[in-house]
């Protein structure tokens, strides 16, 4: 089953440029058996997205984009509206209360840009990073990325032993689909999504 696990449409998440019926219609031409709506910040109403399966007949399931003082986390399973800026333990603990599911977002996005590149950034090194200790899978295709970053995301989730998922973080229509995760099971509802996930019988897969 190939989901898109990370998206972000308009006017929920201010910085896409998404509609949602334009989403609906790509997804469809893309031949994706489900799409899931993590906006920043806010979780969709599940009356509003039931409206727009079924007007798409497609699947679509919830999740978020959490800010927190270790960057940005996709959560699944966890349905309660957070604004604040968390604490990495703080959401952790919401997360694990609730039996949902934490993916570190695009972990070493500008890893290059910033200089560290020209430090020669090893694999060890990169696995240090506080955010992985919470987590339970890495983003190890992003849409929004480069190769390099990817890669880097890629070998850290192996030398973890962290799952890795694929999403287009897209903000635009034509970003729809670049990464996907590719579930080995049919899913019917966010439940068994987190469960599949928590499974980890995925794997993330680049458009080709």
């Amino acid at each position: 089953m190939r989901i898109d696990l990370h998206i972000h449409t308009s006017p929920r998440s201010a910085c896409s440029y998404i509609d949602p019926l334009e989403l609906i219609k790509e997804a469809q031409r893309l031949n994706l058996d489900g799409i899931c709506l993590t906006e920043h910040q806010v979780l969709w109403d599940s009356g509003d997205v039931e409206k727009l399966a079924r007007e798409g007949g497609i699947k679509i399931f919830r999740g978020n984009e959490f800010t927190t003082n270790q960057g940005d986390i996709l959560v699944f399973g966890l349905y309660k509206d957070i604004k604040e800026l968390l604490m990495i333990q703080e959401l952790r603990e919401k997360v694990k209360s609730a039996g949902g599911f934490m993916i570190a977002a695009h972990p070493f996005r500008g890893f290059k840009t910033f200089g560290i590149g020209q430090l020669q950034m090893t694999v060890e090194h990169a696995c240090k990073r506080k955010v992985l200790e919470f987590v339970d899978a890495v983003e190890v295709g992003n849409g929004k990325l480069s190769p390099d970053e990817n890669d880097m995301a890629r070998k850290v989730s192996e030398k973890l032993d962290l799952p890795g998922t694929g999403g287009s973080d897209a903000h635009r229509v034509d970003d729809v689909g670049k990464w996907l995760t590719v579930f080995e099971k049919e899913i019917q509802n966010e439940l068994e999504l987190v469960q599949e996930l928590h499974a980890g019988r995925f794997t993330a897969v680049k458009k080709s």
